[in-house]
């Protein structure tokens, strides 16, 4: 019985995932072939294969990062006001607050991002991340001193008082109270033996006496408790806010590097790679390198390298059109040469979408795994269910405002929930670690699987990212090996 729980209970993750997958790649599809890949194609000639890889890229990590952490942030907000006001059932509200907030941050970045890229073109992207950089720098700042424990502990310490005060008055009536009755027994009968009555209301003094001291240890403990618990939740903001502040830096200089060769003109020449390789590797030899190695450097770097893996396979894929063409014209069919640069540029586009996509929909599920994943050592399997009934909520929640949304809105809802089905993964993997049985291990890990495969329509992680255009099929491979560098050059 308990294998065949751990079991569901697995697949109610991976099929949460799997759901989430095949919906994300609609919406891709959807993008790819709609009116939102012309400003993708105008922007090669803007800033080039590698520029336009890199920019998309960093876009769509940012935007990720941004959504998941802004759903983090406020669910830790829910909490602390929740240990202000000394109330622990609302902790599932928290969640839920965090889900659509992550949602919606995603939904709203999308919007803007298809805006600004439908409007002004991809150059645009650029000067937004600038900006919106800045503007996390600010943020940082104002929530580092806002969320100080001295201010939130303030509140715990003022109720603390106030109970204390309630409890110390109770103590001092009670004992006014013995005081007098034991003067008036002096002042009475000394000889004469206590009644019934007053020995009964010696032990219902007793009583009170002890419902008093337990109820002032009882304060004490709940302060400690909370305080505790405060400092987790300010070390979590504080952790976050960092990684939400830092993190895409080294990807926003990438993006910069390659996208600024291009606005100059020298977007198609081939030292662009090396130049933008060198920044990649000096950047992450300066951040690894540091002595205190924090969770936005290293986040930081796998970005940038997944930015600058998504820029070659851009690069990549348009030779690779080229190069087809070329053959083609070998075997005596008419191609011009406009032909043969809108098919480069039609196929790099596609490409980079597509390794968005790909890059954003693990950095939303793992996010979320690592918020999952320990929530679920705490509170078991009501984790993964809150987050799985959360995703197939905004699945539905999304459909319906379609219209409004716009295909960038849907798109930025989607991927945010994605770190929803990124919670429950962690939460049942965590619940597999933990399990006390090799069955509940066995079970959930099983579970999982089936889930995803089910769900997901049978479609594993494509590691190669198909892409097909027009009868042209592109397989780009994620590793960048020697003779890919070797090709890009």
């Amino acid at each position: 019985m308990k294998s065949t729980i751990s079991f569901v209970l697995g697949a109610v993750a991976g099929g949460t995932l799997g759901a989430m997958e095949v919906v994300v790649n609609q919406i891709m599809q959807e993008i790819i072939s709609g009116a939102q890949l012309k400003p993708v194609i105008s922007g090669i000639k803007s800033v080039g294969a590698l520029g336009l890889g890199a920019l998309l890229g960093t876009t769509a990590l940012v935007t990720s990062m941004t959504a998941v952490v802004t759903g983090i942030i406020v669910a830790v907000s829910v909490a602390l006001c929740l240990l202000t006001v000394r109330k622990s059932e609302g902790w599932p509200v928290a969640g839920l607050v965090a889900a659509l907030a992550t949602t919606s941050c995603g939904a709203a970045l999308g919007a803007i991002i298809e805006k600004l890229s439908m409007s002004y073109g991809m150059v645009s992207l650029l000067w937004a991340l600038g900006i919106f950089t800045v503007l996390k720098l600010l943020m940082h700042i104002v929530v580092k001193y806002a969320y100080t424990e001295q201010k939130l502990c303030g509140s715990i310490t003022d109720a603390t008082k106030r109970e204390q005060a309630r409890l110390l008055a109770s103590e001092v009536d009670l004992r006014q109270r013995v005081a007098l009755e034991l003067e008036q027994r002096i002042m009475a009968r000394e000889t004469q033996k206590p009644e019934e009555d007053s020995l009964d209301a010696w032990e219902a003094q007793r009583r009170e006496r002890e419902e008093i001291k337990r109820q002032q240890k009882k304060v004490v403990e709940l302060e400690m408790h909370q305080r505790t618990s405060q400092q987790n939740l300010l070390k979590v903001v504080a952790k976050y806010m960092e990684f939400l502040a830092f993190s895409g830096l080294p990807m926003t200089v990438t993006a910069f590097v390659s996208a600024g060769f291009g606005i100059f003109g020298f977007g198609g020449y081939r030292f662009v790679f090396v130049i933008l390789l060198v920044v990649v590797l000096c950047m992450s030899f300066w951040l690894m390198r540091s002595w205190h190695l924090n969770f936005w450097m290293l986040t930081g770097c796998m970005g940038m390298f997944a930015t600058f893996a998504i820029a070659v396979l851009t690069l990549h894929a348009g030779q690779e059109a080229a190069g087809m063409s070329v053959k083609m014209h070998l075997a005596r069919q008419n191609i011009s040469k406009e032909s043969i640069i809108i098919r480069m540029a039609h196929t790099s586009s596609v490409q980079a979408i597509s390794a968005g996509f790909f890059v954003s929909k693990v950095c939303q599920v793992g996010l979320g795994a690592t918020v999952g994943g320990p929530v679920a050592r705490e509170a078991g399997g009501k984790v993964v269910w809150g987050a799985s009934v959360t995703a197939a909520v905004v699945l539905l929640i999304v459909k319906v405002p379609s219209l409004m949304l716009g295909v960038g809105g849907k798109a930025g809802a989607l991927l945010g929930a994605a770190g929803a089905a990124g919670v429950s993964m962690g939460g049942a993997a965590a619940i597999a670690v933990k399990s006390s049985s090799w069955g509940g291990t066995i079970g959930t890990t099983a579970g999982m699987i089936f889930g995803f495969l089910v769900f997901g329509k049978w479609d594993i992680v494509n590691i190669g990212l198909p892409i097909h255009t027009n009868g042209l099929k592109v397989s780009a491979v994620v590793s960048i090996s020697g003779g890919l560098c070797s090709q890009a050059l």
